[in-house]
């Protein structure tokens, strides 16, 4: 089978094999060319510069018979290295053509060189008469070298007069040529791309017909496209997906007819569960009848049964609220009072209960039994384990755009890694006795009721205690704020 993509790779290397044949082509030439400039453009400068520092020569030995320094002598040898140096690279140039004409040159530096090593010697014997004698034929022979440079020059430049006429010649005809070729390949590419655009559009036109049938629910024609590449595998996985749209079709019925069922024994099982609710013992019955017995508490002067009582009634009658409504911190910090009644009669003097309370945050609305909850945790995990019991620290401070709520215990503490586990709100043993509402509850209402994660925070260390922080908006829910809580 031949796939599209190998048809893709055909038509593209075949375009690419054209434009690396054109491109060699013409960097091979562009190359070429360059090269003979190059070649030609440095045989001129590297002449140019012999007739230059001769004349260097020339300037520096004035100077030296002028003053006779170590500087200037030094600027003597320094040129005398220059023109040696560059003799040798224009020696590089001798060919039969031009060996007589280059050897007279060669003849002539090394003239020039050996005058101004004599005129040195002179001058620094003080023969007045040879030093002058020899700056005279210097400056003589840098003419020569001069007037021999422009004669080599014009030479050369009758010589490459050949290879500059080629290289004319050779790129017209690449021009000529490629004027031929870029229609020529263009034509080619149009063929060679309707041909193949047309191998894969037609079975694709034959594929979107079948899926419009489709579309108008005909499940019962068969999925038919003739072509050896993907498209024919995707005819064939079409086809197959048309037979399994009818399975799923009856399967579908079979399923509605089933759920049917299923919400019918749902509905059974819900009555059953009315049923079940109905046969328990009604909360607001215990709660008169703990009502009923404080009263008869106090009528027989049991009067600190008679509050306990009342104590435990409220509680309980505060719980029968959903825990869905909300209340102010000031019906909070009420029920965690009537609750630490309660548990000072149980503990005595095992328990010591301080609060801290600025009475100007109570109206804050925070979700129903928030406060008790967390005191209750306190209780079970700082005092209950200790023999001595402890202290329970309760604050509530108010800062710019929060009220600051802090329950702080001196029980044994937590490690870091318990810590975290509270705040991830992983499980862990933390139910109250009372309400059955652990911190994980608690965290979780917090952070839904204000639509913020950053509500609830503890601090403890191993050994000196923990610290529940809530950190409650000011603000509030606006759709709790207008709302009663239940009585």
């Amino acid at each position: 089978m031949n796939s599209i993509q190998k048809k893709i790779l055909v038509l593209v290397i075949a375009v690419l094999f054209i434009m690396v044949i054109i491109w060699t082509s013409l960097t091979y030439y562009n190359q070429k060319m360059q090269y003979q400039y190059n070649n030609i453009l440095e045989r001129y400068l590297i002449m140019n510069e012999v007739t230059n520092e001769s004349q260097q020569i020339v300037a520096t030995l004035n100077n030296y018979i002028i003053d006779p320094t170590a500087a200037n002598l030094d600027e003597i040898n320094k040129s005398k290295t220059k023109i040696l140096s560059t003799k040798d690279e224009v020696m590089k140039f001798r060919n039969t053509d031009n060996n007589y004409v280059l050897t007279s040159y060669e003849n002539l530096i090394d003239s020039l060189v050996e005058i101004m090593e004599q005129s040195v010697l002179a001058r620094s014997e003080q023969q007045t008469e040879d030093y002058l004698n020899a700056l005279s034929e210097a400056s003589r022979i840098s003419k020569y070298i001069s007037e021999m440079t422009l004669t080599i020059i014009d030479k050369e430049l009758n010589t490459y007069e050949r290879v500059y006429r080629s290289m004319i010649n050779n790129s017209e005809e690449l021009l000529k040529l490629g004027i031929w070729l870029l229609p020529l390949i263009t034509m080619l590419l149009l063929l060679f791309a309707h041909l193949f655009s047309k191998r894969i559009t037609k079975p694709i036109n034959e594929l979107t017909q079948a899926a419009h049938e489709l579309s108008l629910g005909r499940f019962d024609l068969e999925v038919e496209v003739n072509s050896n590449d993907e498209i024919s595998f995707l005819a064939k996985m079409f086809d197959k997906m048309r037979i399994n749209i009818n399975n799923y079709l009856s399967e579908i019925k079979q399923k509605a007819q089933l759920e049917n069922e299923l919400q019918q024994s749902k509905l059974l099982l819900q009555e059953s569960q009315l049923r079940s609710l109905q046969s328990q013992i009604n909360p607001h019955f215990l709660y008169n009848t703990l009502d009923m017995l404080s009263k008869k508490a106090y009528i027989e002067d049991a009067e600190e049964t008679s509050d306990l009582l009342v104590n435990v009634a409220e509680l309980l009658r505060y719980n029968l609220n959903k825990l869905e409504n909300s209340a102010s911190l000031f019906e909070e910090v009420q029920v965690l009072n009537q609750y630490m009644n309660i548990q000072n009669i149980r503990f005595i003097d095992r328990l010591q209960f301080h609060l801290d309370i600025d009475e100007s945050c109570l109206d804050v609305q925070i979700p129903r039994l928030t406060l008790q909850p967390i005191v209750e945790n306190a209780i079970i995990h700082a005092i209950e384990p200790v023999e001595d019991g402890g202290s329970i620290w309760f604050r509530i401070i108010e800062e710019l755009e929060h009220v600051r709520i802090e329950i702080e215990d001196d029980g044994p503490g937590m490690t870091e890694e318990k810590v975290q586990q509270m705040l991830q709100l992983k499980k862990t043993k933390s139910e109250g006795h009372f309400t059955g509402i652990g911190i994980s509850n608690v965290v979780k209402r917090l952070s839904l009721f204000y639509n913020n994660h950053d509500v609830f925070d503890i601090e403890s260390k191993v050994g000196i205690g923990t610290k529940i922080i809530l950190k409650i908006p000011k603000t509030g829910r606006v759709e709790d704020s207008e709302t009663t809580p239940d009585s």
